[in-house]
Order: structure tokens, then sequence, then C-alpha cells
């Protein structure tokens, strides 16, 4: 099917704005389940107000609803627009962000609906597990793949793996939980050297892509609560997860200033949901280790990832007032 996106008429901006509708806006949910989830976590362990929990999960849904349906209906009119963002070397890989958020919304609701957040999650594995396959196929036998093509965004179909064992150790027999925790963390080391290797020794990533560089704490953040669930022990490698999250987490302070100049794209979507992990992870940290420095730092990081999702959701709704969305790239 074919749009005139030329003409003036209703139909035609719909179908202009549904055309180009990236699928990185799911990051959009995984920022807000994220904070939700922060925020829930910060009411277990700190005592924190349940009503913020409650208003963003049920934002986040509604949102990650409404997308869906959106690319569903993008997927069913514009085919050929769809191949297009599956075969492009970097914005294919933000087709994990709608498996991701199948788990991340399974994960915020199942304290409440544990059976319907089951079958929820059961949906985000199977997907995410394809998506995986896809992604890393087109890896090994796509021949458009250059070193500049390389950005964090690399990590979300193959480390959003180590997301499963979260609640997914109370769903499925844990085996499955190992399973993906164990290729999702081997392939966060390997993917984390090819990307250093482009960062370090190319040319710097393109402006749009800089926010991606937050990715970076999502690994060792998610992994060190997983690790938590899987492992049931606050052990030595745990230690090393978090400590590890915790100096990207300073590398990339020590380069605000940087952050600070960028426009805005949806790629700054990517600061949200990593800020989001870290901070579960260092609750988690406060819980087991008993330092009351955690807990002040955990406290910190609730309200700075606060202030930056409420930052983002405004600025984002600007930016579909000024039709800055949903436009040719």
């Amino acid at each position: 099917m074919s749009a005139d996106l030329s003409c003036n008429n209703n139909s035609c901006k719909k179908a202009a704005c549904l055309i180009y509708l990236p699928v990185s806006l799911f990051s959009i949910v995984m920022g807000t389940t994220g904070l939700a989830l922060a925020w829930y976590k910060a009411h277990e362990i700190i005592a924190a107000p349940l009503i913020i929990s409650e208003v963003m999960r049920i934002f986040a849904s509604l949102l990650f609803i409404f997308l869906l349906l959106a690319y569903i209906a993008k997927t069913a009119l514009f085919q050929s627009a769809v191949r297009e963002e599956l075969a492009h070397p970097v914005r294919s890989n933000f087709f994990a962000t709608i498996s991701i958020s199948f788990l991340l919304i399974a994960t915020a609701w199942f304290p409440s609906v544990p059976m319907l957040a089951s079958v929820v999650w059961c949906v985000g594995v199977v997907l995410h597990l394809f998506i995986t396959l896809h992604i890393m196929s087109s890896w090994i036998y796509q021949p458009h793949y250059e070193v500049k093509h390389a950005n964090p965004a690399w990590f979300m179909p193959v480390v959003g793996n180590i997301i499963v064992p979260i609640i997914g150790v109370k769903i499925a027999p844990i085996e499955l939980s190992w399973f993906f925790f164990s290729f999702g963390v081997v392939f966060w080391l390997i993917l984390l050297t090819i990307i250093l290797n482009r960062i370090f020794f190319y040319e710097p990533l393109p402006m749009r892509l800089m926010p991606t560089l937050f990715i970076l704490l999502a690994p060792p953040s998610v992994g060190f609560v997983a690790w938590l669930n899987l492992a049931g022990t606050f052990d030595a490698f745990a230690h090393v997860l978090y400590y590890m999250a915790l100096f990207l987490a300073l590398l990339l302070t020590y380069n605000t200033v940087r952050f600070l100049r960028i426009s805005f794209f949806v790629s700054v979507w990517a600061y949200s949901f990593p800020l989001a992990a870290l901070t579960i992870a260092t609750l988690q940290m406060a819980k087991f280790s008993g330092l009351t420095f955690f807990t002040w730092l955990s406290i910190g990081l609730l309200c700075l990832v606060t202030m930056i999702v409420v930052a983002l959701v405004a600025r984002t709704l600007i930016a579909f007032w000024r039709r800055e969305i949903c436009v040719p790239e």
C-alpha cells in the first residue's frame, strides 16, 4: 500500500505518521516501566510511597498497548517500511524494545495479577528469543554491517535476555531462567568488547546515538538483580556486577556536560531504563549490604531518574506537537 504523503487531509497525515512510526518509541515504555519498578522496589525496601509506582505502571501499560496496536497497524499497511526498518543495521536492534516491554510490563504487574502477568511474560520470552535469533543471524549473514554500525543499542537483542529470570524464577522451571541468563551474560561481555573497540578506535558515535551509551549501565545492573534471584545469594559475582554498573555510572557522570549538549531525539530515552535499573540494583545493594551509603545513593538515583522521565515525557509530547517524531530520517 502506498500513501500520498504530500496531501494535506487528515487521512494522509495519519498515514504519514504511521509509515514513519519508529520502533524505538517502545523505549519510552521501557523507561516508564523501569521507573514504576524502581518506585515499587523503593516501597519494599525504604518504605517509599506506592502510589507513584501504581500510576507509572498504568501509564506505561496504556502506552504500550497504544504503541503495540499502532505498530501492528504499520506492519499490516506498510510492510515494506517495516522490512526496511528490520534490515537497518542500527534501527533493527530496537525491535527488541517490543519484547523487552512485554517482559517489563509483566514484571510490573506480577505482584498484583500474577496469572495475567505470567501470560504476558511468556509472550515476551518467546518473542524475545525469536528477535535474538533473527538479529544475531543477520549479524552473521548480512554483508552490509560495518564497524561504524556497532553501538550500545546492539546490547538490547541479546543482553535483554538477562531480564527473563527476574520473575522467570517464579513462573517457569529455573533451568529456563538459567538458559536466558547464561547466554545473555556471555554475549554481554563479547558485545562490550566489540562496542568499546568501535568507540575507542573509530569515529565518535553520531550525536543522535550518543545517549545510547547509557545502555552500558543496563546489563550489569539488571544482571545483578537477576543473579540475586537465580543464585539466592549475595556473593562475589554479585559484587562484581554491581560495581561494574557503578563504575560505568561514574564514567557517564564525568561526561555529563557532553550529554547536556545533545538535542532531543527519541534516543534520549536511553537515559531512563538503564538509570532505573541501576536504581533498583542500588536499592538491592542497600538491602543486602546493610550500608547506609547505598540507601542514600538509591534515594538520590530514584529522584534523578524520576526527574529525567518526567522531563522526557514532557519533551516527547512537545516533539509530537511540533511533528518532530514520525518523520523521515
